[in-house]
């Protein structure tokens, strides 16, 4: 008969979406950085009875090799059974554009306390929320949601290219073409363009809705190409 060697701990790394996981609730779905302040800040609390090891840090949007130009405090933190703490986000220097947002990632990692009881198989699971930080330049008028009407969609062949004018991140809760939700449409960066296929049978029109600041989702929008 095979011995079975006892499991003392097992570390493992979750990356989700969602807001509430493992108990920390982080207090919204991304975080807007209003240039004209010193510093932006979210809460995080935790509804458990066990206290929960808290890390926090800001990574650049991907294909981006930069050093972020911001800091989180507290970094890393102890945070108790049914207790909450503020992260609070500041910048630090930074050659940011002026004219237009910048993102980054905010992500926040949970780690469980571990019970001291050697006689038991334990499971430790962290588990890491990632979220837009989204730098806005003091001066900036309007809002993703006022000036998506002014996204331009083409057809390149069996492709869409949507070219986006304004000063803002254009975050899709949905692209739908012919019925179908184009997978791949997440978000266009101010003043670019981005491509996404398009499903067999699209016609010659396109609907979409926007995220707003606060995690919220903007009307139905239509335009042809």
């Amino acid at each position: 008969m095979m011995k079975l060697i006892p499991l003392t701990l097992l570390t493992a790394l979750i990356i989700t979406p969602g807001l509430a996981q493992a108990g920390l609730i982080v207090g919204g779905t991304r975080l807007i950085y209003d240039g004209s302040k010193k510093e932006s800040s979210i809460n995080v609390s935790n509804p458990d009875q066990a206290p929960y090891l808290v890390q926090s840090w800001v990574e650049p949007e991907i294909n981006r090799a930069e050093k972020t130009p911001f800091v989180i405090t507290p970094p890393l933190f102890r945070l108790d059974g049914g207790q909450e703490n503020v992260l609070r986000v500041v910048r630090a220097g930074g050659n940011l554009p002026q004219d237009r947002e910048s993102l980054y990632w905010l992500n926040i990692k949970s780690i469980p306390s571990i019970e001291k009881d050697q006689g038991k198989n334990l499971l430790q699971i962290a588990v890491k929320t990632r979220i837009k930080l989204i730098y806005r330049p003091e001066g900036l008028t309007g809002s993703a949601e006022v000036l998506t009407h002014k996204l331009s969609w083409q057809r390149r062949g069996n492709r869409l290219e949507v070219s986006n004018p304004t000063s803002f991140y254009m975050n899709f809760q949905s692209v739908t073409v012919a019925g179908k939700e184009l997978e791949d449409a997440r978000y266009i960066a101010p003043q670019s363009s981005a491509i996404f296929e398009l499903p067999s049978g699209a016609g010659n029109s396109v609907s979409w809705k926007i995220i707003n600041d606060y995690g919220g989702i903007g009307e139905l929008h239509r335009a042809s190409f």
